[in-house]
């Protein structure tokens, strides 16, 4: 997706999360920025919550979508090498007194 494209994205949900909360925003830094855009889609999912908006989830939901291509790759989980099995040790004798004496 190109940037143009998520800039416009942004500034859809810029609107309708302006219209619901009062909240300003910048579409610009929102479209290349993954914290701040991440931040506003969950302030946005709260809202649409408590103002009972289900267009404001929408967006939300566009808007990360559109951010999902600029998100890293997973780095792969190395499987840990497995533990040598303990050498069985014989059982230990008791050598020497228990009291002095």
């Amino acid at each position: 997706m190109r940037e143009s494209e998520r800039v416009a994205i942004a500034a859809h949900f810029h609107v309708q999360l302006r219209r619901v909360t009062g909240r300003v925003t910048d579409t610009e830094w929102m479209a290349c920025n993954l914290d701040y855009a991440d931040a506003m889609v969950r302030f946005a999912r709260e809202a649409a919550i408590v103002y009972a908006q289900p267009e404001l989830a929408e967006q939300a939901r566009r808007l990360e979508a559109a951010m999902e291509p600029l998100r890293p790759a997973p780095k792969p989980v190395k499987a840990a090498p497995a533990a040598p099995a303990p050498a069985e040790e014989p059982p230990a004798r008791y050598v020497g007194r228990l009291r002095g004496g």
